[in-house]
């Protein structure tokens, strides 16, 4: 089998009524991705140019929130069985194509698993994924002869009391040749508990033809569970976010505790990088060379420079961080933010559009927006950039080794040359150039013999 010659169809028309929600089932998330995003994700790994997903409810909401040029939606506009849904796909095989059969709620199958199972798929043989569960609750049972050969598959509904001890469960997922599929779904009957039209029939009609049915086993059960309520959601988040530790640790990261991480996105780690607990990553962030995250921090579509220190509680996104910068506690970096090497951004600073100069520190309870800086300034405590005029926003110019006393507004639009000082309190709103001190602030007034108010 080549990549060439697969087709992949996903069912994704369920309702999912135990989620109790107003979103499609499949758009629910497991690590800041839709669940059917994952099915997509792992079809694309194995190369194939022909993804067909199977629509019903919700299908306008998955259809603008899946919508690529790679895939193809296909309506079932009434909830017949998995069977139906696969027979909605038909016309749409290529006649010499094998054709993986996934499901829109079963999110974290491996590639691998997938490669390993349609690699099995001849023109004699069937692939059928299966796993056996110490408690396989409700699944359809697979039923083998004497020999140990599958010979069909029985839902739960319709078993016996002996079938339903049988511990090996059908996930659902399968491959064969469209030929052959093309000839079993238009013989599916729906006479059956549930009075659908199941696609599990096709084994007993695979084996009556005298096909082979090959079996194979995902390596963690977990890769085959589905979601059809919250409990389940939240228990592959967990699985999803252990198997993303364990693959950063493989990579050296230090993670100090693996069950208090978690990664929504992409994370490209360098060496000896350490995360404290509760780390939260969303989209693409690049943690470089000797990062150290402390405890609680979130970081969003950034990249975080060699050596950088981010202590606790800091939120971090759309950023770009040089290497050797000091952020936090209690740091805010919004997008735009670039920060120059060995920048220093201290607790309950606010920054926004804002390019910070080489060594230069805004350490305490500050606002820095729209904002260019130069190197080896110093921005005093409580210091803002008035850069808003309630309907549009300036820039602020900072020059090299520039100090601003605490408690200063800086009213937008505004220059300071190199070397400036601001005196502490002061409301800067003129230019000041190059080397000049600059005090605008109410001149002090002494009272004396005050008497202070007293209780009437």
């Amino acid at each position: 089998m080549t990549a060439s010659d697969l087709d992949i169809v996903i069912l994704a028309a369920g309702k999912g009524t135990r989620m109790r929600s107003n979103l499609p089932k499949v758009l629910h998330p497991v690590g800041g991705r839709p669940l059917l995003q994952h099915v997509v994700d792992s079809a694309r790994a194995l190369g194939s140019d022909r993804i067909l997903v199977i629509v019903g409810h919700g299908a306008e909401q998955v259809e603008k929130r899946l919508a690529a040029d790679d895939i193809q939606f296909v309506a079932q506009t009434e909830q017949l069985g998995t069977g139906h849904a696969v027979q909605q796909a038909l016309p749409h095989f290529r006649d010499d194509a094998t054709v993986l059969i996934l499901y829109g709620d079963v999110p974290l199958t491996r590639a691998e698993t997938l490669r390993d199972l349609a690699d099995t798929v001849t023109d004699k043989t069937i692939g059928l994924l299966t796993v056996n569960l110490p408690d396989p609750g409700a699944y359809g049972r697979i039923l083998r002869n004497g020999q140990g050969q599958v010979e069909a598959i029985v839902e739960y509904k319709d078993a016996t009391d002996e079938q339903r001890k049988i511990n090996e469960i059908n996930t659902g997922i399968m491959a064969a040749k469209a030929s052959h599929l093309r000839e079993w779904l238009p013989q599916l009957s729906n006479d059956n508990a549930q009075g659908e039209y199941y696609l599990t029939d096709i084994i007993a009609m695979a084996c009556q033809s005298g096909m082979g049915i090959h079996v194979a086993q995902p390596a963690e059960a977990e890769e085959v569970e589905g979601i059809n309520n919250r409990q389940q959601q939240a228990a592959l988040e967990r699985y999803y976010q252990r198997r993303q530790a364990d693959e950063l640790m493989v990579q050296g990261v230090t993670l100090l505790d693996p069950a208090r991480f978690d990664c929504r996105g992409r994370l490209s780690v360098g060496r000896d990088v350490v995360i404290d607990v509760n780390g939260v990553f969303e989209g693409d962030v690049v943690l470089e060379d000797g990062v150290h995250l402390e405890p609680n921090c979130y970081l969003k579509d950034c990249v975080i420079g060699a050596g950088t220190q981010i202590k606790a509680n800091s939120v971090i996104e759309g950023a770009q961080v040089a290497a050797n910068c000091a952020i936090g506690p209690f740091a805010r970096l919004r997008p735009g933010t670039q920060l120059a090497e060995g920048a220093k951004i201290g607790n309950f600073v606010e920054t926004k559009k804002a390019s910070i100069g080489a060594g230069s520190k805004v350490n305490h309870l500050s606002y820095i927006g729209d904002t260019t800086m130069g190197a080896g300034v110093n921005i005093g405590a409580g210091t803002i950039t008035c850069n808003y005029d309630g309907v549009n926003k300036f820039r602020t110019d900072i020059g090299d080794g520039v100090f601003v006393g605490s408690n200063t507004a800086l009213v937008a639009p505004v220059k300071l040359g190199k070397e400036a000082t601001v005196g502490a309190g002061s409301v800067i709103t003129r230019d000041i150039p190059d080397a000049e001190l600059a005090v605008a602030r109410g001149k002090q007034r002494n009272i004396q013999g005050w008497q202070r108010p007293t209780k009437k």
